[in-house]
């Protein structure tokens, strides 16, 4: 990791250890007010604990003019985004993302539609629906390994981030308890309930928190219909195309609006912000990654609405481009801040749990 980078964050969190103005604003002061020097390890667990609600900064008195120039959002943020640069793997993937990432999601979206495209006259086995563009067998082979290996990436990443903090073995109780302030989004509440101040330096707002619910539970859903129709389709016997009172489509739809809406919202929220609150070299990405994210979720509403029609196979090449992008780059983006904000958690449950 960056060593300006963690020295500078170390600045801040000693100054703010000293002041404590800004006690239970949120769950990284807690944490930071538990210790009396910072390692590594203890700045970069502070980073992934932050969720850049901003309300430290605007109600610290140490900012700009002052001579201490704090800004611990923005501190944290580009020790957070150093972290998961540094614990990917392959790592040198990761950065190039979070510098130039809309540029290679829409790179990689139009050449894998292409190749989508220039496959459906092989890839049929005379199916139905989808299938008579390209057989379930071939996207099984396709995205099976586009979802594995990206999870075994995160897995290998997750590790050195675990060891890094000085993580203990797991209780169930801490995986219970970090999973009930991800389901709540608690932290984007702040510590006072009424919201952050995201976009607004004088406004609380709950926008952000409802947004990131939004795109969570519209994520699962997806993954629910996915793995409905898995179950279906291997397990009962029911093979695609399903019809719309199905589980599939039923929870594919509904996922597929919440992910529309809630990327659509969050990509206006982030025009409103202050990047200089934020990681600004990481900019392009967390946004180049919104707009991704929400597009998978268009592509397959408007797959479904014109399904039946002579477009159908080009939006599937569309929009299997698009998902095969996501799972492809889901370690390198900021989806990956998903599976260290629960690890983060989880350690922030232990030490609660052991203190």
């Amino acid at each position: 990791m960056q060593t300006e980078l963690i020295q500078e964050a170390r600045r801040q969190a000693e100054i703010c250890n000293a002041c404590r103005y800004c006690e239970g604003y949120c769950s990284v002061f807690p944490s930071l007010h538990s210790e009396r020097a910072f390692s590594i390890g203890d700045i970069t667990q502070l980073a992934n604990l932050c969720h850049n609600c901003r309300g430290c900064y605007y109600a610290c008195q140490y900012t700009a003019p002052h001579e201490f120039d704090l800004n611990l959002p923005k501190a944290l943020a580009e020790v957070r985004r150093d972290s998961w640069e540094s614990f990917a793997w392959p790592q040198p993937l990761a950065r190039r993302f979070h510098t130039d990432g809309g540029a290679i999601a829409l790179a990689l979206v139009v050449g894998f539609a292409l190749l989508f495209w220039a496959a459906r006259a092989i890839g049929s086995s005379g199916g139905d629906g989808f299938y008579a563009v390209l057989s379930h067998n071939a996207m099984v082979a396709i995205f099976a390994p586009a979802f594995l290996l990206p999870l075994i990436s995160v897995g290998l990443s997750l590790k050195r981030y675990w060891t890094e903090v000085s993580g203990k073995p797991i209780q169930f109780s801490d995986v219970t308890a970090a999973l009930k302030r991800v389901g709540q989004m608690q932290d984007l509440a702040a510590g006072h309930g009424d919201g952050c101040n995201f976009e607004d330096e004088d406004r609380f707002s709950q926008a952000r928190r409802h947004i990131h619910q939004s795109i969570m539970y519209g994520f699962l859903l997806c993954f629910a219909s996915t793995s409905a129709a898995t179950i279906m389709h291997y397990g009962l016997g029911m093979h695609a195309p399903y019809g719309f009172w199905s589980l599939p489509k039923l929870f594919g739809i509904s996922g597929g609006l919440l992910l529309t809406v809630g990327c659509g919202a969050m990509a206006f929220l982030k025009q409103k912000s202050d990047r200089e609150l934020g990681d600004p070299s990481a900019w392009g990405g967390e946004f180049g990654f919104i707009l991704l994210l929400g597009f998978v979720g268009l592509s397959g509403l408007v797959l479904y609405a014109l399904g039946s029609t002579s477009f159908m196979p080009a939006l599937l090449a569309i929009h299997l481009g698009s998902v095969l992008t996501f799972f492809l780059l889901t370690p390198y983006t900021k989806m990956a801040h998903g599976f260290y904000r629960l690890a983060a958690l989880i350690r922030d449950a232990q030490r609660k749990r052991l203190s």
